[in-house]
């Protein structure tokens, strides 16, 4: 192909293999095959393709790598179509951090930039039916006071509720991508501190804010509300500080 300037650029044909499993991913995103979904079967696949059963495979694999398919084998088997999964991102995302061996301070640093916009955005509408299920959380949240780890699955619950019901897609998915790292950090720290009184204190603190967060919110205090969830990841993130777990790496590997 030719540029402007005269120069020439290779054009790469993409192989069959990547053409199948391109059609086959916009038809699962599309919604086109639902959750569940069988796939033709192998041999009307490879009669509309026009290609070998190693070529068909081959695209597949990709999408079973891509978690778009589940592929059972045996007599019954087939392949199936999953809608995409933000946990899958998330994960994936988790390795791409320990490569590059990204600090957990660098992490904490996103979270604080993304968690309290979803928190000003959920409290401009006054929390409307998230407020039921936020105070419920509340409610097992101190129930598993005794147990340390059970608080921090349900304190950890509690933030996943707050950005999911803020209404943007976006922060949403780009939050699961640091929850699932942060989320173990607040575990690994649970069984580090059971039972001392730094993780009894902590866990009075984060149960106080999060009370204190859903009144601002049914309140319509955006601005209280915003400037309590900063406060309160900035806390967290010195709870959460730990001198031998310095990266995402540190924490996963």
């Amino acid at each position: 192909m030719a540029t402007p300037d005269g120069h020439t650029t290779p054009v790469r044909v993409p192989k069959m293999a990547e053409i199948i499993t391109d059609r086959l991913r916009r038809s699962i995103v599309r919604g086109e095959l639902a959750e569940g979904a069988a796939l033709p079967s192998e041999a009307e696949l490879m009669a509309t393709f026009g290609v070998s059963r190693p070529t068909l495979r081959e695209a597949l694999r990709v999408l079973e790598s891509e978690a778009l398919i589940q592929v059972r084998r045996g007599a019954r088997g087939g392949a199936r179509a999953q809608v995409p999964r933000a946990a899958v991102v998330a994960r994936y995302a988790g390795l791409v951090l320990q490569f590059r061996g990204v600090t957990l301070d660098d992490l904490y640093e996103a979270r604080t930039v993304l968690e309290p916009p979803c928190v000003g955005l959920l409290a401009a509408r006054g929390g409307g039916e998230a407020v039921p299920e936020l105070r419920a959380a509340l409610t097992r949240q101190r129930e598993a006071g005794a147990d340390p780890e059970g608080a921090v699955r349900a304190h950890v619950a509690f933030h996943a509720l707050l950005v999911e019901h803020a209404g943007n897609q976006t922060l949403r998915l780009l939050m699961r991508v640091v929850e699932h790292i942060v989320d173990q950090a607040d575990l690994a720290q649970a069984r580090t501190a059971a039972g001392s009184s730094l993780s009894r204190e902590a866990s009075r603190q984060g149960l106080a804010a999060h009370r204190r967060v859903v009144d601002l919110i049914e309140a319509r205090d955006v601005e209280g509300a915003t400037t309590l969830w900063h406060r309160h990841l900035a806390e967290a993130r010195r709870y959460l500080r730990r001198p031998e777990v310095r990266t995402v790496l540190d924490l996963l590997a």
